[in-house]
């Protein structure tokens, strides 16, 4: 992995940061007044780090794009008033340059920038010589590979200071959530560059208030780094993604909530369990391998049949059969239909690539 990171556990500019680190403020900076409350009431509510919207890059043009420019002046007050750090997201070299010009603390790159890779190399390019820490959106796509290049483009830039920030993925599945978590492709990233921070956004991942404390709870037992969630000191009048921002006060109770789990095993008695289950898992995942294995040989089988009378591969009622089948199983036994249905839609796309390999021999 080409990341190169000078990280010292959950700290800034010599102030360490308990876990979960908070980013929090308002989705849009929208006037003077609503900055400055929010950011006392963060503030004094222990928030050290406030985030706001300058430019907003929203999908249709007529909706509210942010303040522009003047809005780094009253993150200027934020600084100046109540010694926080501040953020702000930046799309292209004009937004790093007010930025650093203004004295941001803290820049990060957002899902719809992440996902092209000539933007992100636009915005390493001109932040080449800068020491400040960057954070990098999850793209929109859900690309684990696609989100580790826009890293590794800032990184090879000569930032050292980097952290991910998993806000979920667009999907066109009907879903509970504004953003599919896709809680396997952050999980991918943590696997892969281990010292990588990550930061989740549940507000963007929820889309609303209803899951926030869910998915931020889910965030903190996978052992992840801290969250970003937006407060507003009015919701109900934000000129932006009103649904998913809360006041700082529902904050404050949100976190209180939280239950902080140890990521170190201290206890030799309940490592020697652990270490008993692990190896039953072991055992069941060499089991499902010898029984997918099984499984091909027999779609082979069946390839062998179609091609002798020539049958086309894909038997969509089949198909359908057998995933309606499973997923009625699976409610019997426990098991989510989002699972099942992306177990098996996986099996079946591998054993059409078995029998198109015997198709066309």
């Amino acid at each position: 992995m080409g990341i190169n990171l000078e990280l010292e556990g959950l700290s800034f500019n010599g102030i360490k940061f308990d876990r979960p680190l908070i980013i929090s403020g308002p989705c849009s900076a929208e006037s003077e007044e609503q900055v400055i409350e929010t950011a006392r009431q963060l503030h004094k509510n222990g928030i050290k780090i406030f985030r706001a919207g300058i430019w907003k890059p929203r999908t249709r043009p007529n909706s509210f794009e942010g303040v522009g420019s003047r809005g780094l002046l009253w993150l200027k007050r934020v600084k100046e008033e109540f010694g926080m750090f501040t953020s702000i997201e930046v799309a292209n070299v004009k937004h790093v340059y007010e930025a650093l010009k203004a004295g941001i603390d803290i820049l990060w790159i957002g899902a719809r920038t992440s996902v092209n890779p000539f933007s992100v190399q636009e915005l390493a390019d001109s932040l080449k010589g800068v020491d400040i820490p960057v954070m990098v959106k999850n793209p929109v796509n859900p690309d684990a590979e696609l989100w580790i290049g826009a890293l590794e483009r800032i990184n090879n830039a000569g930032i050292k200071r980097i952290a991910a920030i998993h806000r979920g993925f667009s999907t066109y599945n009907k879903s509970q959530y504004r953003n599919n978590p896709h809680w396997e492709i952050p999980i991918e990233l943590k696997r892969r560059i281990p010292e990588l921070p990550i930061i989740t956004d549940p507000s963007h991942i929820c889309g609303s208030k209803k899951l926030l404390f869910e998915v931020s709870q889910r965030s903190m037992d996978l052992n992840f780094d801290g969250l970003m969630i937006e407060t507003h000191i009015n919701p109900e009048k934000a000129l932006s993604d009103a649904a998913q921002q809360i006041t700082p006060e529902e904050l404050k109770n949100l976190l209180a909530k939280l239950v902080l789990r140890k990521s170190n095993i201290d206890d030799d008695l309940l490592l020697i369990t652990l270490e008993e289950l692990r190896q039953e898992i072991d055992e069941y995942d060499e089991k499902l391998l010898n029984i997918l294995d099984g499984r091909m040989a027999v779609s082979r089988k069946i390839g062998e049949y179609k091609k002798k009378n020539n049958i086309t591969i894909l038997q969509a009622s089949r198909w359908d059969e057998i995933l309606k089948n499973m997923i009625k199983l699976a409610h019997k036994k426990g098991l989510s239909e989002e699972f099942i249905m992306q177990i098996f839609r996986a099996i079946h796309q591998e054993s059409i690539n078995h029998q198109t390999r015997v198709m066309n021999k």
